[in-house]
């Protein structure tokens, strides 16, 4: 069977022997991994020995780490031919990431087209269908037959993102009027109009965002949209294995989100220490902070407290209880505003459902913890003083508020945080953990002012 990564005590070895190595890899996604496993210099190194086919068949995958890293190491004559080869969104998306010097020292490198090409997919905003689309797309006048546009398929398929989508243009205004499958024109007649093949297109603008054109492409099944302005003439097209690398990133983004801390664009080894504290010590910061309201919170409960310790011993339980609830809420609307089955004005709705809910689960909480002090009690695992029914029913009580109330907060801040323009996915759960931490202090030692006045405080 063959070996599809290198081994770790490959690093060092000949770049020449492990380019030989890799090129006999039936797949650029095996060379990516085992490139991958090498620092810059090493991997570029490789890189320069590989067959110029093989080359261009590496910088085009995103699974690739530090692309323009590897970039700025070739030799510039390598580089500027790599570049010129490369699909025009996979060049742009490397571009992005040069520095500006560079950046503007690469361009200078290219032809007039490709550098006109690129210079316009860097003027749309970062995850946009005009950032993700490519300039290179098969497109044909509606006066062609199917015979013709076959033909203009085979000339061109090398020098185009995908064929599998053709797109029908007025032979005098350039602007789209339909789109051919490559199935349908395929079962069509050699001689027939291309307009008998075609059907009407779906199409997106370039300022539309990449989670839209997902929900599209997605709608519609479609394994390309073409990406056209106000005029009806078509810009690009975003395909399918774009939209996929951009949904994989935004869940990335998301998931980091969700574990309180700003996302990171870079694989994880590749990190520098500097980057890493700037990326979580902020958010960890604000949690700190916030955490120190649980402490003013205890603090005023004081006295509270140094008359009915036993109340201490629950405060983990309660705390958690009501963190979770928050948080499985927030993770239920973070992901239903996503994917629009929710809408802003649909935030009475949501209470609507979550106070019945949080009522119900706060209560199968509070059974429960009632039947574990009841039994800890009977059972002599610990004595909880002579009003420990009294103490069981404070925190059954305070787990059906803290968990109501945790679930309310937790399904209303995803709605506050779009509503002040947030992404609604900084609804972490650390932080509504946070938030319901505090809150839940309070009402538990409410319910316990109100279930142990005149005995225990």
């Amino acid at each position: 069977m063959e070996q599809n990564l290198l081994q770790a005590d490959d690093a060092g070895r000949d770049p020449a022997e492990l380019a030989a190595e890799l090129a006999r890899k039936k797949y650029p996604a095996d060379i990516v991994e085992a490139l991958n496993k090498l620092d810059v210099e090493e991997a570029a190194a490789v890189l320069a020995h590989l067959p110029f086919d093989r080359m261009v068949e590496v910088f085009d995958e995103p699974e690739l780490n530090d692309p323009a890293g590897l970039m700025m190491a070739l030799p510039e004559e390598q580089a500027k031919v790599v570049l010129s080869s490369l699909s025009a969104d996979r060049a742009t998306d490397i571009f992005q990431l040069l520095p500006g010097p560079v950046r503007a020292r690469f361009l200078s490198l290219l032809d007039p087209e490709t550098k006109t090409s690129i210079e316009k997919l860097l003027t749309y905003p970062a995850n946009t269908a005009g950032s993700l689309m490519t300039t290179e797309f098969v497109s044909v006048p509606s006066s062609w037959s199917i015979e013709q546009t076959l033909q203009h398929i085979r000339q061109v398929e090398r020098t185009r993102e995908t064929v599998y989508a053709i797109y029908v243009l007025d032979p005098q205004k350039k602007t789209l009027l339909q789109v051919v499958t490559l199935r349908r024109l395929i079962a069509g007649e050699p001689q027939a109009s291309i307009l008998t093949a075609a059907r009407n297109p779906i199409t997106t603008t370039p300022l539309t965002d990449r989670e839209d054109v997902a929900r599209l492409i997605s709608k519609y099944d479609l394994l390309a949209i073409p990406v056209v302005d106000d005029k009806g003439h078509v810009l690009g097209i975003v395909t399918v294995d774009d939209i996929i690398d951009a949904i994989v990133e935004e869940g990335t983004e998301d998931v980091q989100k969700f574990g309180g801390m700003a996302a990171i664009d870079e694989p994880y080894m590749q990190i520098g220490f500097g980057q890493m504290l700037y990326k979580r010590a902020g958010w960890l910061s604000v949690l700190f902070v916030s955490e120190m309201l649980t402490a003013s919170a205890m603090q005023y409960f004081q006295s509270e407290l140094e008359k009915a310790v036993v109340l201490t011993l629950f405060i983990p339980l309660i705390m958690s209880s009501g963190g979770n609830s928050g948080s499985q809420a927030t993770s239920l609307l973070i992901r239903s505003l996503a994917l629009r089955e929710l809408r802003l004005g649909d935030w009475w709705r949501v209470v609507l459902r979550e106070l019945p809910t949080g009522l119900t689960l706060g209560a199968i909480l509070g059974v429960i913890g009632l039947i574990r002090i009841t039994l800890w009690q009977k059972f002599g695992i610990f004595d909880y003083g002579v009003h420990w029914a009294l103490v069981a029913a404070t925190v059954a009580a305070a787990l059906v508020g803290i968990v109501t109330f945790g679930s309310l907060s937790g399904s209303m801040l995803p709605f506050a945080l779009k509503r002040l323009g947030f992404d609604p996915a900084s609804a972490s759960a650390p932080f509504v953990a946070t938030l319901v931490d505090v809150t839940g202090l309070v009402i538990y030692f409410s319910v316990a002012l109100v279930f142990l006045r005149g005995t225990l405080l």
